[in-house]
Order: structure tokens, then sequence, then C-alpha cells
């Protein structure tokens, strides 16, 4: 006898299916329980929010960029020369309008600027 009953759970049960997820039934779901909450959303700090990584083809006319000699302003559309492998954009320092430059990237770094 008590090889039948042995024999009869080993039939009923299976590892696999109590491993394996699955939906839970409403009347396993009670009202009381408590229900897992929804993650906050994560708000970026103003000042990184403003400034993000581009590629030198991405510039658009308005973004500033800032380095150690100052803070400058794209004021023409970025070009490529060497084949594609620089890219070069006209600035002007922020605040006067006549001091401008010519900078050039590798095309495929990334430069730090705040859109406008």
């Amino acid at each position: 006898m008590a090889g039948e009953g042995e024999l009869l759970l080993r039939e009923n049960y299976s590892l696999e299916r109590d491993l394996l997820a699955r939906p839970r039934t409403e009347d396993e779901v009670t009202s009381g329980e408590p229900m897992a909450k929804p993650k906050p959303e994560k708000k970026p700090a103003t000042a990184m929010a403003a400034t993000s990584k581009v590629l030198p083809m991405e510039l658009r006319i308005g973004d500033r960029l800032v380095d150690e000699t100052g803070e400058w302003e794209v004021v023409g559309r970025p070009y490529t020369t060497a084949g594609g492998k620089t890219a070069r954009v006209r600035v002007q320092r922020f605040g006067q309008p006549g001091v401008t430059e010519l900078r050039s990237w590798g095309a495929h770094e990334k430069v730090s600027v705040k859109r406008a």
C-alpha cells in the first residue's frame, strides 16, 4: 500500500509546473493584500537635462559649447572634410558676435552641448 501512495504522489507532482510563473486568478488575490507600487519617474537635474553629448554633425545653430577658453555658440551648419572623417562648424563667443572661430572634431567624437 505504501508503494501505491508514493506512486500516486509522483504522478501528480511536477516540479517544472510549480516553477513556471503563472498569472494569479481573481480568487487568489484578496482586496486587503498590498499590491506592488509603481516606480516613481526619475527626473534629471536641471543642469544635467540641458547638457547632452552629440556627434559634431548633429550640432544645431544656437547650441552652446563650453571649453577652457569660454562659452561658444554655434552660428553655422556643420560640414565634413577629409572624406567625412572630420567635422567642422563655425562658432562665436557667446555674447560677443565679433569673435568667431572654426572648430573641428573627428566625426566619431562626441561633443558636450547645451541645447538652446
